[in-house]
């Protein structure tokens, strides 16, 4: 018994200078861990409400746009652009601010908003959207060179279809006819029951086009 008290008594100084040693220490982690746990609560808070903000100015402005009220729908836009640009209502924004530059003709302008929806963009298929429909207006402005160099900056198998029927109309601008049919078939294929009839009367306008040249 006496052993079995002295190795209990033993065990608890041993205990206690250890508390004392490492106790500062302990508390700091422990304080420090919660501090990282609050603060990264605190962080996903905010960001939930950063990105419900940035939806809220979003649909203030396709209201706005939906009244015939531009002047406001611009002015939203500009406050998604500068206040949440991390977000995709941003790039939303900049890409229908893009649509709208493009018909009104001002497609120096829509090439700006468009590049500016293509930086900012972090999913990976809203970048590549932005690509495609830089490379389309590129192409309206008769820049089908930097529009192939845009189509080939898209990352494989993405929007294949709608892709490859855009380089088949890039491919004839440049005069490769050769080329556009075997992207109009890529995309015919990539498109199936979806493809578009245009699409194959593309086809067949190169195929009589080629026997003419013959």
């Amino acid at each position: 018994m006496a052993f079995e008290a002295y190795d209990e008594y033993e065990q608890s100084e041993r205990v206690q200078q250890w508390l004392r040693q490492n106790g500062l220490s302990i508390v700091v982690g422990i304080a420090i861990g919660l501090v990282g746990i609050f603060g990264w609560q605190q962080w996903n808070k905010h960001k939930d409400g950063h990105l419900t903000e940035a939806a809220n100015v979003y649909q203030q402005m396709q209201s706005a746009l939906a009244a015939g009220k531009s002047d406001s729908a611009n002015a939203l836009t500009d406050q998604l652009l500068k206040d949440y640009a991390d977000t995709s209502y941003a790039v939303f924004a900049a890409s229908d601010r893009a649509q709208r530059q493009v018909q009104d003709k001002a497609l120096d302008k829509a090439i700006e908003s468009l590049n500016w929806a293509e930086s900012h963009a972090s999913d990976t298929n809203l970048k590549a959207l932005a690509q495609l429909r830089i490379a389309r207006v590129q192409l309206g402005q008769d820049k089908a060179a930097d529009a192939l160099s845009t189509l080939d900056r898209l990352p494989p198998k993405t929007y294949e279809g709608v892709a490859q029927e855009l380089r088949g109309d890039v491919l004839v601008k440049l005069g490769r006819p050769d080329d556009a049919r075997k992207a109009y078939i890529a995309a015919k294929a990539a498109l199936g029951e979806n493809a578009l009839p245009s699409v194959q009367m593309k086809i067949d306008d190169l195929a009589v086009a080629g026997k003419q040249g013959a």
